[in-house]
């Protein structure tokens, strides 16, 4: 039988054969990664296709100073055809001397044959990865952001969260560029720097309008105004925004018939939005939500030019449907 483990029991690394799975595709990668790194000094490091596994052969040759080591990242199990599955299959079940081999199928089905056959290998260590909820990868982005040696405040952490959720190389790499915006002084870091990051001009006040949208208040047009009067944000931006908060508002009023205490993480509802949200769909009807939808596809196509109208003028109409209906 195989051996399953835990994500945070497999390191230090010291089997031969690693399966990893799950729907988290930056973590299954990001763990293949770690365990290649893993002791990997003096060894050969490969990333290979299934169809490139005769390269892991080739690499195992005895050199001139005698048994070679590879650590070889088979990166795509999960498209492996009958003769690859046999091969990959061989391999893993008798592993050469000096051979780590990590093979990563990420977001694959159980009911595949690959699967079944590689998680039914005797001595091999098996790891599922799932995707990580908002609780989760907030804590995660928290270790990662001290351990870079940066500060962020609750409000800036928590819009990355909301932006990046799930995206583990998004989220280290803009905690890398504000490590490198910081240049080691360790001051805090505010939403606005994190949003200006995250290519999102006046973040704050772009979640001020999504909430008097939300509860439908006659201050969006102000606030709307402000925004690409004042501040001189994007229309496409704004509307990328109000998008986000009617699929949130739609998706939670499906998902709410079932079970209202899930509906938020079904719905797919972080941040901010997850308190906000349960509150603002009492003022609106599902019809009125799908109607919006609808009116937003035809918004979008105005401002990408299918209107002679100014931009803002579009969107400030919009926002007055939306308020006003």
């Amino acid at each position: 039988m195989s051996i399953k483990l835990p994500l945070a029991k497999l390191f230090p690394a010291s089997h031969a054969c690693y399966y990893l799975s799950g729907d988290d595709e930056d973590g299954v990668f990001e763990t293949a990664e770690l365990l290649l790194q893993d002791g990997a000094e003096g060894a050969t490091i490969l990333r290979v296709d299934v169809n490139e596994l005769a390269l892991i052969h080739e690499n195992l040759q005895p050199g001139l100073f005698g048994e070679a080591r590879c650590h070889a990242l088979v990166r795509n199990a999960g498209s492996a055809r009958p003769k690859q599955i046999e091969q990959l299959e061989k391999l893993a079940a008798q592993p050469p001397s000096g051979l780590r081999l990590i093979i990563c199928a990420a977001a694959i089905e159980a009911k595949k044959v690959v699967h079944k056959r590689l998680t039914a290998l005797p001595d091999m260590v098996c790891c599922a990865i799932p995707r990580m909820d908002e609780a989760a990868f907030g804590r995660w982005l928290n270790e990662v952001s001290h351990e870079a040696g940066i500060k962020l405040s609750d409000e800036a952490l928590a819009l990355l969260g909301e932006q990046l959720t799930g995206m583990r190389m998004a989220a280290r790499q803009a905690v890398e560029r504000l490590r490198l915006f910081d240049g080691g002084e360790g001051a805090e870091l505010d939403v606005e720097v994190v949003g200006d990051l995250l290519g999102e001009r006046s973040p704050r006040d772009l979640s001020a309008l999504c909430t008097a949208v939300g509860e439908r208040s006659p201050q969006a047009i102000g606030l709307l105004r402000g925004l690409l009067r004042e501040q001189q944000v994007a229309e496409v931006q704004v509307l990328s925004w109000l998008s986000t908060r009617l699929q949130q508002l739609l998706m939670f009023v499906w998902f709410e018939k079932s079970d209202r205490r899930t509906a938020a993480n079904k719905a797919g509802v972080f941040g901010a939005a997850r308190y906000e949200v349960p509150k603002q769909v009492k003022y609106w009807q599902p019809q009125q939500l799908m109607r919006a939808m609808q009116r937003m596809v035809e918004v979008e196509m105005l401002l990408k030019g299918a209107s002679l109208e100014a931009k803002p003028v579009v969107l400030e109409r919009f926002v007055a449907e939306l308020v006003s209906e």
